[in-house]
């Protein structure tokens, strides 16, 4: 009877570890892959300068507040003979800790009392290039994912896009008032009225 336990527990073991050694295979081979992909490809974001930029905005005068993430990570394709076969259907994920406004008390607030309101640790999405001139980007924030349409240009090697969000579209309402609460004098114009804007511009470059 102990005989068989043993022979029976020998078998799970060797099932289990070879199942994690074909697992480990696969990733590698995956990772190996994705390698040659980038390598063979002319132009890949992951290799590219990507600089990830907005302008938010507060008082009735609609003064502008410039930022930027620091991080991108491209999750999924990104890789091309061409610009434009690079950056369509490129998914992305940018982490909201990586928030740059050169005044690390308002990357505090904008982190706690804007994207942690929302428990939002990530912005994730996905770029489509629809014709030489526009796209359509899909945002997911807040657990909501909206397609955005932005317009973009070519020069040389370098890809810009702009586009304009209403924050509203992912349900957001709540944690602007969240900021603009913790912001309230800042956020004061000429008129003794805090606000802040619910429109934020995005601005990304990819220099190849």
């Amino acid at each position: 009877m102990r005989k068989s336990i043993s022979y029976i527990l020998l078998i799970i073991t060797l099932v289990i570890s070879s199942s994690c050694k074909t697992e480990v295979k696969e990733n590698i081979t995956k990772e190996v892959l994705k390698k040659i992909e980038i390598s063979s490809s002319k132009f890949s974001l992951s290799n590219a300068k990507n600089t990830i930029g907005w302008t938010a905005y507060k008082t009735t005068e609609k003064i502008p507040v410039n930022g930027k993430f620091k991080k991108v990570n491209i999750t999924a394709n990104g890789n091309g003979n061409t610009i434009k076969e690079a950056i369509n259907n490129t998914e992305f994920a940018i982490p909201v800790s990586s928030i740059f406004t050169q005044d690390s008390s308002r990357d505090y607030k904008i982190r706690k009392f804007f994207f942690s309101f929302m428990n939002t640790n990530l912005l994730s999405g996905k770029l489509e290039v629809l014709t030489n001139n526009t796209g359509v980007a899909t945002i997911k924030m807040n657990g909501i994912s909206d397609k955005v349409p932005f317009t973009y240009v070519i020069n040389e090697n370098t890809f810009s896009m702009k586009s304009t969000l209403d924050i509203n579209n992912w349900n957001a309402k709540a944690a602007i008032a969240s900021l603009n609460k913790v912001c309230e004098e800042l956020h004061k114009g000429s008129d003794g009225i805090s606000k802040t804007w619910d429109e934020v511009t995005l601005n990304i470059t990819s220099a190849f």
